[in-house]
């Protein structure tokens, strides 16, 4: 039997909430309050496109790359798949073709970091690029990862995200997986439409298939 419930899997925003190493940290604050303005408060944020769970645009680590605006809606609905990975620390094809993969179209990755908003890793598991072409092949359109980034934070070249863009794959970070069992979901995940944005914040909710 189907059930209507959302498990939300996204990192809320606040203002100790882990920020890249030298990005812009997310911050709220009234601007307004309802005894400045008689009728209502206003709130004021402002942030990296990168906070918490969020989408990469091409742009982001391509110039010539697409912007949030002309990424395909369709990508971030849909059926996804959850596998578990937490059993290595390097993500690789091989690791993957232990997996029963066919006709999924999003594949969401629960690896062995454990999920902790407020703490920026140290040390996370490693994504091997040769994952590129083995989705494609798969016809995998969307990889969503419970890490920062699908690189290491020390990397410039982003071997990862290039290896994903030339093989037709988009990417969803910073997921909170740590409660979701392994298996078919509905997967919503929309970005923000920021003009020219290279990324964005998302709100990720999955339901049981």
């Amino acid at each position: 039997m189907k059930t209507s419930a959302w498990i939300d899997v996204t990192q809320p925003l606040s203002d100790n909430i882990a920020h890249w190493p030298g990005d812009k940290p997310f911050s709220y604050r009234l601007a307004h309050t309802i005894e400045q303005t008689g009728s209502v408060n206003i709130g004021q944020i402002s942030s990296s496109c990168h906070i918490g769970t969020h989408i990469d645009a091409p742009f982001h680590f391509d110039n010539d790359g697409e912007r949030v605006l002309d990424l395909p809606i369709d990508t971030y609905i849909g059926p996804a798949r959850v596998i578990d990975v937490s059993n290595t620390d390097m993500i690789d094809a091989a690791s993957l073709a232990g997996h029963q993969l066919d006709g999924v179209k999003r594949l969401l990755l629960h690896t062995s970091l454990p999920n902790n908003p407020k703490r920026f890793p140290g040390k996370m598991p490693s994504i091997d690029p040769d994952i590129g072409p083995y989705l494609k092949r798969l016809g995998v359109k969307l990889l969503g990862v419970d890490l920062p980034s699908v690189d290491a934070v020390e990397s410039k070249e982003l071997a990862v995200h290039h290896a994903l863009y030339e093989n037709d794959v988009y990417i969803l970070e910073n997921l909170m997986l740590d409660h979701v069992d392994p298996g078919d979901y509905e997967l919503i995940a929309l970005p923000l439409a920021i003009a020219e944005a290279d990324g964005s914040p998302v709100r990720a909710v999955l339901r049981r298939l």
